[in-house]
C-alpha cells in the first residue's frame, strides 16, 4: 500500500513503499529498442525488395538509404536472384539475423555482469506519537 498510514492509539505509523528497477533492466531495455529499430528498417528493405516497389519512390529511396549501410556488411556474402523486378534478399535476411544474435548476445552479457532478480523494493517506516504534537499545541 504506497502512502499507507495506520493508525493505533496515540500512535500513527507512515509507510512509503518506492519500486525500483535495476539499471541492467533499463540497459537491456534500451538496447532491444535499438535492435528492434535496427531489424524493423531491415525487415521494410527486405519487404519492399521482395514486392518489386518503385526504387524511384520517396519512401523507398529512404528505407534503401538507412538500410544500406545496415546491410553492407552483408551484401556480398549471398547472391540476390531477381524476378521481374522483385528480389529475394538474402543479405537483408542475414543481417536480421545477425541483429538478433547481438541484441541477445548484449543483453547476456549485461546480465551476467551483474545478476539481480525483480524489482528491488524500498520501504521507509515513521513513526509519530499523535500525544506529543497535541500536547505541543
Amino acid at each position: 500500500m504506497p502512502g499507507a498510514t495506520l493508525r493505533t492509539g496515540g500512535q500513527r505509523r507512515r509507510t512509503h513503499t518506492e519500486a525500483h528497477i535495476p539499471a541492467e533492466i533499463v540497459v537491456a531495455r534500451i538496447v532491444y529498442w535499438v535492435f528492434g529499430v535496427i531489424e524493423a528498417i531491415v525487415a521494410m528493405r527486405f519487404a519492399l525488395r521482395l514486392l518489386g516497389a518503385n526504387p524511384a519512390a520517396q519512401f523507398t529511396k529512404f528505407v534503401y538509404q538507412l538500410s544500406t549501410a545496415l546491410i553492407a556488411p552483408f551484401l556480398a556474402v549471398f547472391p540476390t536472384p531477381r524476378v521481374q523486378g522483385a528480389a529475394f534478399d538474402w543479405s537483408a535476411l542475414l543481417a536480421m539475423a545477425v541483429y538478433a544474435l547481438v541484441a541477445w548476445g548484449i543483453v547476456a552479457l549485461i546480465y551476467a555482469a551483474r545478476p539481480r532478480e525483480g524489482v528491488a523494493t524500498l520501504e521507509e517506516s515513521e513513526h509519530v506519537d499523535d500525544s506529543e504534537t497535541e500536547h505541543r499545541l
